[in-house]
């Protein structure tokens, strides 16, 4: 499509979108009167407007039933969880018993690690990202350490090459063969939040197995944002956090996926709690552990049901729509923006560049923006014009069109801003 910087092509444009009505269906914050332009699903989704209702069920049923909810309540607290297991499968490519939704993210990294990290005298090294998000950064060195290693011999951190910003496929396959038997997990950030790169988490885990080791991915980016086919690929363990694309609300409960293959294998450690154990005779109080042959066995405590019901709430809106629908929209809104910011480039004769990659097969929802001689004045002058959006040091921008809620019109009033911006400095 040939795209036009013009406030009537970006209505044409939300005029032929089949997902423009789900807009209206979240909660926008407001920068002097007027709803702001938001950029940063990929931090913190807004509210749908079912959310409320979710929440207040589950608060009249306390309020009601008192501890009778747990069975008596119109979505029984007992197996509330279970109700985000199908559609959550869907998004994430996986069978039902595959996933299921606990504690958070960086928990259930470090739940499924006890799993999945088993080093031994010789096969101990983790390979990640170099400038892998910083809580997984110091996830990998507690957990190295507390088995005894080195981390800076035990990880070992793909880079990029000299005067790029985003990591070759080619290094990352290269670096598994490197390491070779000394290779006990790869465990890598499916979508990298700061460049918006998208792995080829298909063609790693092939590459991750084949030297011997397991392969996990943190998905804090990628779910509800890429299509996932995580069985298919054969991906030894995922988590993911619920609040960004997926708009379950601040620092709220994390999916996680362990291959069935897994399941019944009573020789994989892990950290064991009640809510994991055989759900028939969960309430037997028995002293031997039973696991669920599911994900669920890997579950510890009962679930944070107020934490769930806006999760449910926002996952049964992707289920509505379906991920086939997203990515296209999500692709096109991203392409358009992306169109806006270099008309704006050749306008105001700036120097802006796009760090995210150009194909589309490694990008997703996210333009990582470095503006070249602009400060963080610009950035500031965005979100007092009503442009939510992310800074990053030393001068980097995150724009994340989500495509549930943000509309083409958006691209371009954002590009008359992101101008004046920079004509008004």
């Amino acid at each position: 499509m040939t795209f036009e910087n013009t406030p009537e092509f970006a209505k044409l444009l939300d005029s032929q979108d089949p997902l423009y009505a789900y807009r209206d269906q979240f909660i926008f914050p407001k920068v002097n009167n007027k709803k702001v332009i938001y950029f940063t699903g990929n931090s913190l989704g807004l509210q749908p407007l079912r959310t409320k209702k979710y929440v207040d069920e589950v608060m009249n049923d306390w309020a009601n039933l008192a501890v009778e909810g747990h069975f008596y309540a119109e979505k029984p607290w007992w197996d509330y969880h279970e109700r985000l297991t199908n559609p959550l499968s869907r998004i994430v490519g996986a069978k039902p018993s595959e996933v299921t939704v606990m504690n958070t993210l960086t928990v259930n990294l470090h739940l499924l690690m006890v799993s999945f990290y088993k080093p031994t005298t010789k096969r101990y090294k983790i390979i990640c990202e170099a400038k892998a998000f910083p809580s997984d950064q110091y996830m990998f060195q507690s957990q190295v350490q507390f088995h005894g290693y080195d981390a800076s011999d035990a990880i070992v951190e793909i880079q990029r090459r000299e005067g790029e910003h985003n990591i070759r496929l080619e290094d990352v396959l290269s670096k598994i063969k490197e390491v070779g038997d000394e290779l006990a997990l790869v465990l890598i950030g499916g979508v990298n939040y700061y460049t918006g790169q998208v792995f080829d988490m298909k063609a790693i885990t092939e590459a991750g197995h084949d030297a011997g080791a397991y392969v996990g991915w943190d998905l804090a980016h990628a779910a509800g944002n890429i299509k996932l086919e995580l069985h298919d690929w054969n991906v030894d363990f995922a988590a993911w956090c619920s609040y960004k694309y997926m708009n379950s609300g601040p620092g709220n409960a994390s999916g996680c996926f362990i291959h069935e293959i897994h399941h019944k294998n009573k020789d994989l450690p892990r950290f064991t709690g009640w809510w994991g154990h055989n759900k028939e005779r969960r309430f037997k109080m028995e002293q031997k552990f039973d696991p669920i042959p599911s994900a669920e066995g890997w579950q510890i405590s009962n679930l944070p049901i107020l934490s769930l019901a806006p999760y449910l709430a926002s996952i049964e809106m992707f289920d509505e729509i379906g991920m086939d629908a997203i990515i296209e929209k999500r692709d096109k809104i991203t392409s358009y923006l992306e169109f806006i910011l270099k008309a704006i480039n050749d306008e105001v004769h700036t120097d802006f560049e796009i760090i995210t990659p150009v194909n589309l097969s490694e990008r997703a929802s996210q333009l990582s923006v470095l503006l070249h001689g602009e400060g963080r004045s610009l950035f500031d002058y965005l979100m007092k014009n009503g442009v939510i959006t992310d800074w990053r040091e030393p001068n980097v921008i995150r724009l994340a069109p989500v495509p549930l809620y943000c509309s083409y019109e958006d691209m371009y009033n954002f590009g008359q801003i992101l101008k004046q911006g920079i004509l008004t400095k």
